[in-house]
Formats: C-alpha cells, structure tokens, sequence
C-alpha cells in the first residue's frame, strides 16, 4: 500500500492515491464526452469496487474512491471494457464546450491540438512532474478563470492571445500577448525551462530572467507585444537549472505510464481532496439561461452552434451515490441525450437535448437533489467527505455543509466563501476561504481569512457548527458596513465577538 501513498501525487487510474476512505483515481475521458450508458457502467463499476461513491472536481475530473489496491486494477480493467479512453500526458485544460461555443471569443481546439503535438514531439511529459498544465480560454460560456495552469492562454479576440503564467485568472504573470503559433512556441518554451528544475519544478519556481529571455526571443516578431514591465514570475528567484526541487518523485504506477488527470498544485494524499486547481467561483444571478457578459457558470441552459444546447447540473459538494448518478444517466437516455461530459465547477453538461427535454431533465434532477441554480448555496460551499467516510474527519463535513446550505440558503451571503473540512487538512479547498469550519478535537473551529491550518477564531460543538454558523450570518446581516465585504467585516469584528456570537444561545 505504501506505494499509493505519496504526498504530491496524481491519483491517476494508473496511479492511486492513498487516502482516509481507501484510494482513489482520478480519470478524464478522451474524448471529452461519455455516453450515459457508458457512465452507467462507469457507475456500477464504482459500486462494485468502491466505496459506492463518484465524484467530479473543481476541475472537471471524475474521481472514485473507497478502493483497495486489487479492487482498483480490477476497475482500470473495467473502464478499459468499457472503452472509456482516458487522457495521458501534460493536461491541456480547455472549456469542454471548445469549438461548439458560439460566444467564444476564440475558438481553442486548433491551439490546444497545435500545443499538444508539441508537448508529445519533444517528450516533455516524462521530463515534467504530474502537476504540471496548460490553461488555454476560448472565453466562452463556461469561465476558466479560476483554473489554475502553469501556463494560461485566454483569447483576446479571435486571433490574438494572453500569455501569463503560475497562477489562474487573478494571480497569474503577464507576459504578454502573442497569435496562434507564437503561443504554442512560447508555451513550449516555458514548459522546457520547467522540466530543466526537474519533475518537482514549476512555472512558479522559474526567475524572472526566464520571462526577459522569452521575451527577448519574440519581442521583435510582430506576433508577440511584451507588456511594459517584465513581471518577476517567482518570488524565490530560483533559476533554469536550480537543484531546488529537481529529484525526481514519478508517481507509483499500477502498469501505466503517463498521466492523464487534472492536477492541482496543491496536491496531497487527503481524503475529500480536490484538485485545487480549480477554485469555486460562481455568480449569485439566479437565472437559468446563460449571459456571457456576465454569467461563466456551467449551471443551467448553455445555447450551442446550430439548434443544440447543453444543460449542465451540479454535483452537492462535488460529491453523488453511485446509484443516483445512474438513474440521472438513465432519465438522460430517456431525453435523448447524446453524451455526458465531466465540466468545471463540479458540473456535467448532458449533450444533445432539445429545450423541453432539458425542461424534463431539470425536473428530475431536482427529485434527486442535484444543483440546477447557480444560486443554489451548495455550490458556495466547499466540503470533504468528514467523518465517517474519511478516517481523518473530526465531524461530518458534507452532513455539516448542507445543514447550513438548507438552514441558511440564500441568505448566505454572496461575498462569503465559506469551506467546511473534516480534519485541518483543508483536502476539498487547499487555499483561504473567507470562513472555514474545521473539526477537532474540541469540536469545530472556525477560521477567518485562512486555510483548515490557520489560527483559530472561535470554537463551537460540531454538532453545534451549522447553527454557529447561522448566528455568525446574523451577525454579518447587522455589522456589515454598505462598502464592506464580509471578510473585511469578520476581521473588523474580531475573534472576541465571533466567539460571543457563537457561544449564544
């Protein structure tokens, strides 16, 4: 079992990952889509060597869990029977909607094609570490924005690209904009100087003179326009050619080789983890029918080329029975669905459905407690499995998570990111959330402004948590001050008083 246990690994099919509840795969389809009833054995398959538990991240992956070292090479074999092909090598995330989007801004499945021929003729995947990825954003119904890459290409207009890198859409480093072939080359540049740190090398790791060298190699070719100051891409400095990080740590494998997961950079053995590269960000604007000036949530009717449309459905906390998913898969077949595929947002978008069969489907996917709004609060809240699935859950994570979303639900307020986790492992949200709700020993601790590890704020019973929480949302309702946020009112307000507001009664 030791070999499924390292920290830092992708729990490709290839690869489990150890975790609190058994281990876990992670898998992409090749070809973006599943048939329903592909999924429906997918499903069994999941039931029969699970924990009876499926999954889809931030990211848009599938994950199943609750296996044993035997009982996940028998569903690798499965998935095979299935003829379910999955992706191997450095992922190349785009929207899974690329190229039937009509409100793309570009259309990315050349460039994405372009940047993974080149990846595969130089070899870079057996140089690189599993974690590594590429972010390319038609800017198209579904929002990428909080996806995080090694390297981001967002469409500027239909011919011309942004190239930034290490981070998602608010943290990364501009480098500058460049057309369709200067982006495969320079993002084949940076991936080279990546794999030159070694497999635990990443863009974040490279120095600044990494960034002026590129650059410097495209500023005089009219595809390439470099920003006015150079950005310093690592805070640490590190160079091409550092020792830093350079040992290599491949994955354990079950017979495969390469890689074909999402993968966060915040990876871990945790349960409940998600891939973290992919933060929850969705809009509040409770309308089903998508805006793209304003609305990137997958949730809902997403118009595509010609008559069709997709409608996508959210997982509660990324998280369904085995068994439900099938019967949604069954209802699909019945609407005519064409194909099921794994979105961002913790979503799948059903493909080939007329509007009423949409209608219809929506209906049963209510029944069976799946997210048809945006403005369903179960998608503000980021949860792991918690106690008992997961070994390490101090309380019920997901039980605690949807008690606030029934109890609190659209008074929730919409600047709060709020993430409720098992054990101060922090597994379904690595980075801080506005409020976290952590069980341990004592009970649940809540922590403001910072990950399941930070600083305690205030303490509660666990079976207190959810409550604790309505009373702090009370609280927020009266404080909050009409130019502020509610993180910047839980900070104003201080420890002492979240504290007495979660001790009344």
């Amino acid at each position: 079992m030791t070999g499924f246990s390292r920290r830092g690994a992708c729990p490709a099919l290839s690869a489990p990952m150890s975790t609190g509840d058994g281990l876990l795969v992670r898998l992409n389809p090749l070809a973006g889509e599943i048939a329903p009833n592909v999924l429906i054995g997918l499903c069994e398959s999941a039931a029969r060597h699970g924990n009876g538990i499926v999954e889809v991240t931030a990211r848009g992956s599938i994950q199943i869990r609750g296996l044993t070292a035997e009982s996940a090479r028998l569903l690798a074999e499965e998935v095979d029977a299935l003829g379910i092909a999955v992706r191997t090598g450095v992922p190349v995330d785009t929207s899974p909607l690329a190229g039937m989007d009509p409100k793309e801004t570009a259309d990315p499945t050349s460039l994405v094609a372009a940047i993974q021929t080149a990846i595969a003729e130089v070899d870079l995947a057996t140089r690189l570490g599993p974690k590594v990825s590429v972010v390319v954003d038609g800017r198209g119904q579904i929002g990428l924005g909080a996806i995080i890459g090694d390297v981001r290409l967002v469409a500027k207009d239909a011919e011309r690209w942004r190239l930034s890198v290490a981070g998602d859409e608010s943290s990364a480093r501009l480098v500058g904009e460049v057309d369709a072939d200067a982006a495969c080359a320079v993002t084949l540049d940076i991936l080279q100087a990546i794999a030159a740190l070694g497999r635990q090398g990443r863009a974040r790791d490279l120095g600044p003179e990494v960034t002026r060298a590129v650059v410097e190699a495209y500023e005089t070719s009219r595809s390439f326009t470099p920003p006015s100051v150079v950005p310093d891409i690592s805070a640490t400095g590190r160079k091409i050619g550092s020792s830093a990080g350079s040992a290599d740590h491949a994955a354990s494998s079950m017979g495969g080789g390469g890689d074909g997961s999402l993968i966060s950079p915040f990876a871990g053995e945790m349960s409940g983890r998600t891939e973290g590269g992919g933060k929850d960000r969705y809009p509040t604007d409770s309308r089903t029918e998508h805006s793209a000036a304003t609305d990137s949530s997958p949730i809902g009717i997403l118009p595509l080329t010609g008559a069709r449309i997709a409608l996508g459905i959210a997982l509660p906390f990324g998280s369904i029975e085995a068994s439900t998913l099938a019967r949604f898969c069954q209802a699909a077949t019945a609407a005519g669905a064409t194909g099921i595929r794994p979105a961002p947002g913790r979503t799948l978008l059903v493909m080939g459905l007329d509007r009423s069969a949409a209608a219809t489907l929506t209906t049963t996917a209510q029944s069976l407690s799946l997210v048809t709004s945006p403005a369903d609060p179960r998608i503000r809240i980021a949860a792991c499995p918690g106690a008992p699935a997961c070994a390490s859950g101090m309380i019920a994570a997901r039980d605690v998570a949807a008690e606030i979303a029934h109890e609190i639900g659209e008074s929730l307020d919409p600047t709060l990111s709020l993430h409720v986790s098992g054990c101060a492992k922090g597994c379904a949200h690595p980075g801080p959330a506005t409020l976290t709700i952590v069980g341990d020993e004592k009970g649940a601790v809540f922590v403001v402004g910072g990950t399941a590890k930070g600083l305690p704020a205030a303490y509660t019973a666990g079976y207190e948590a959810a409550r604790g929480m309505g009373r702090l949302t009370k609280l927020l309702a009266q404080e909050r001050k009409p130019d502020e946020n509610a993180a910047a009112c839980l900070a104003r307000l201080g420890a002492k008083r979240l504290a007495q507001a979660l001790a009344q009664e």
